[in-house]
């Protein structure tokens, strides 16, 4: 474990003080450098793609709907050289070339002004803010879209749209809830929380922490400008199923190239949070005296490493099939249609827990500090984590029991599937023993939607459960019961865990309380409009209504009429959290340090935590959730010395990676 000691010498001077924040002049000038690095990337990828053409022999642009490389190239180029312009590679440039390093004096780190949160920063408090911003202005386009699907979807017949556009609109609704809003954003409030929760100045590597966020709006930029292209947005769902997407239009090659950053800005995010949790807790910090949510960080960043290569290569595959003609996925001309399906669900059904994952540890923050109990069975919590790491890998094929995979591989994935709801289960039942004979403060909106998450996650559990088993499986697949589980799941699970976490450390990312009567009115909406939406699903799914078609039997038009009634009540309770937010952040009254009386060491700092989160590096000596216990103390925050050394005293510039010329690092 290692312990960031900073010297007398590493503190900021006046000059750094006076020259804290990014300029007008300065934030103008890296956007112009950036707009001319796009342009210039995209006429360098048009460029490069001419000329290789026409040495080729072959016409300069190209224009089949699998094809145009005069459009696809740049659109790799194009955001990499916006990138390169806005200066978020310029260390890393400078040190290949051998030329000397800008030491970072630390004087644009943390924000003096909004402009700090339109550059590059690598304060991991500005960057976790930047991350929870961006995706959820993600989050209501995808919501917007939903909107307009159970508009089409209220009645028989067309309504609307027609079923091209609807096909593109449900496929970048999902693409964008689960690529740019429910893994990123999980990122960002990690990002805030988790150095602060640890004792650590800093993530372990801030430039590439910057580098991840900077990759995830041009992700989202790529899906939504897809709908400006010939053929329209990609169409073939958030799957992308081969060899549907092989053939698709132009559009599926936005998505192919999309969640290439996307899975960038994941890895390298993960790579961040897994050496942070390593090697910078504070003296002390046992792993058996983490906070849960370090525990869920450390288990999810685990599973992007190992798991997300493989969707970026699929896709990379998809991609080469469209251009190249590469015939990985054609059958006619010797590929394999089902290795698809298996490379892509070897990474996305572990991407269900890295959906989930972050919102358990979250819960398991708001349940103890408002039901003022330690959590019941910790360590057994903290080992089902790793369970589930584990499992995630053995149970990807029960989404594939109708695919034509071989039949005898059916039935040890269906016991692997039932097996993974044990360490889930764990879950739930320590929850529920940490809430028994708790004082239970319902006061609190966090609470609200953390008792609403258990509550509904559990009937995703259960439906899931269900889809498990292959006899049900079969009849129920490509109906709405898949679209009831996987919101069940990810709606009333990680979104609801979301919300929780949100409320919860609202008062400390802003310094701001935000009004718990349009808490409670958010919350009450959205379980019901949750509830209201989704559960009928299971009853229409089970009695044959097809999922991803936009038009369907007159038979299923009553519930669908009262389905999308409860949509609308559901997307109207998200305008009240915005409005709630926003107000609040600029007019809510002013938040003490530790409102919520929390044990863990981000509420032992001031609401917003000071621009180096500590004066002295705290040092740790006891559980995070000793609540009740006498004289128990999470850790000491203005300890001098530790073992003889002097452990941070003040520190002004925290010393978290390397400042010089050695390396690349963060």
């Amino acid at each position: 474990m290692a312990v960031n000691v900073v010297p007398d010498s590493a503190r900021a001077t006046a000059t750094e003080e006076e020259s804290f924040g990014i300029s007008g002049e300065d934030l103008l000038r890296r956007w112009t450098h950036g707009a001319l690095g796009l342009i210039l990337g995209a006429a360098f990828g048009v460029g490069i793609v001419v000329v290789l053409r026409t040495v080729s022999g072959l016409s300069a642009f190209q224009s089949e709907q699998t094809g145009y490389p005069q459009v696809v190239v740049p659109l790799i180029t194009a955001p990499l050289g916006f990138m390169l312009g806005f200066g978020v590679f310029s260390y890393w440039i400078r040190w290949a070339l051998g030329m000397p390093t800008q030491p970072e004096d630390h004087s644009q780190h943390g924000a003096a002004s909004w402009r700090d949160y339109f550059t590059f920063n690598t304060d991991h408090k500005v960057i976790g803010i930047q991350y929870m911003v961006t995706t959820f202005i993600f989050f209501f386009i995808g919501g917007l879209m939903a909107m307009l699907i159970r508009a089409e979807l209220a009645q028989p017949g067309t309504q609307i749209v027609g079923a091209g556009t609807f096909n593109s609109l449900f496929s970048t609704h999902a693409a964008i809830m689960i690529f740019l809003f429910v893994i990123p954003v999980f990122a960002g409030i990690g990002n805030y929380v988790l150095p602060l929760m640890l004792g650590a100045p800093d993530m372990a590597f801030p430039r590439l922490n910057a580098l991840s966020f900077w990759l995830l709006p041009m992700a989202g930029i790529i899906f939504l400008t897809s709908f400006l292209v010939p053929g329209g947005a990609f169409d073939a769902g958030w799957t992308g199923y081969a060899p549907l997407s092989t053939g698709a239009p132009l559009g599926q090659s936005f998505f192919n190239i999309g969640v290439q950053f996307a899975g960038f800005s994941s890895i390298l995010a993960a790579v961040n949070f897994l050496v942070t949790i390593i090697t910078m807790r504070a003296p002390g910090m046992t792993f058996w005296r983490m906070p849960l949510l370090a525990w869920a960080n450390l288990a999810t960043s685990l599973l992007i490493v190992a798991a997300t290569p493989f969707i970026a290569g699929v896709q990379f595959m998809v991609l080469l099939d469209r251009l190249l003609h590469t015939n990985f996925f054609q059958f006619g001309s010797g590929g394999d249609v089902i290795s698809y399906q298996h490379i892509f669900w070897f990474y996305s059904h572990p991407a269900v827990y890295i959906m989930i994952i972050p919102g358990f540890g979250i819960i398991s923050e708001v349940i103890s500090t408002n039901a003022r109990k330690a959590i019941f069975g910790y360590r057994l919590m903290s080992l089902s984590l790793i369970a589930i790491i584990v499992l995630s890998y053995s149970v990807w094929a029960h989404h594939m029991f109708v695919a034509g995979m071989f039949s005898w591989l059916r039935v040890p994935m269906m016991m692997t599937s039932v097996l993974i709801a044990v360490p889930t289960g764990i879950k739930i039942f320590s929850w529920l023993g940490t809430l028994y004979f708790g004082k239970i403060h319902t006061r609190s909106t966090s609470m609200l939607f953390a008792l609403g998450f258990i509550a509904s996650f559990v009937v995703g559990g259960i439906s899931g459960v269900m889809l498990a088993l292959v006899p049900i499986d079969i009849h129920v697949t490509d109906t709405y019961f898949i679209v009831a589980h996987i919101h069940f799941v990810l709606f009333a699970g990680s979104v609801f865990t979301i919300f929780a976490g949100i409320y919860y450390w609202f008062p400390k990312i802003t310094g701001r309380m935000y009004d718990e009567k349009l808490g409670r009115v958010h919350f009450w909406l959205t379980l019901i409009g949750t509830w209201g939406t989704f559960l009928p699903m299971h009853w229409i799914g089970m009695d044959g209504m097809p999922r991803r078609v936009a038009d369907y039997a007159a038979q299923f038009g009553d519930w669908n009429l009262l389905i999308s009634c409860f949509s609308f009540m559901l997307g109207a309770a998200q305008l009240v959290f915005l409005y709630n937010m926003i107000v609040s952040w600029r007019f809510g009254p002013k938040a003490e340090a530790n409102p919520w009386r929390a044990r863990s060491i981000e509420w032992q700092v001031s609401s917003p935590p000071p621009r180096f989160n500590f004066d002295v590096i705290p040092r740790v000596v006891g559980g995070p959730y000793e609540y009740g216990v006498p004289g128990a103390v999470h850790a000491l925050m203005d300890e001098k010395e530790i073992g003889g050394a002097r452990v941070g005293a003040a520190p002004r510039a925290p010393v978290v990676a390397d400042q010089g010329a050695a390396g690349p690092g963060g």
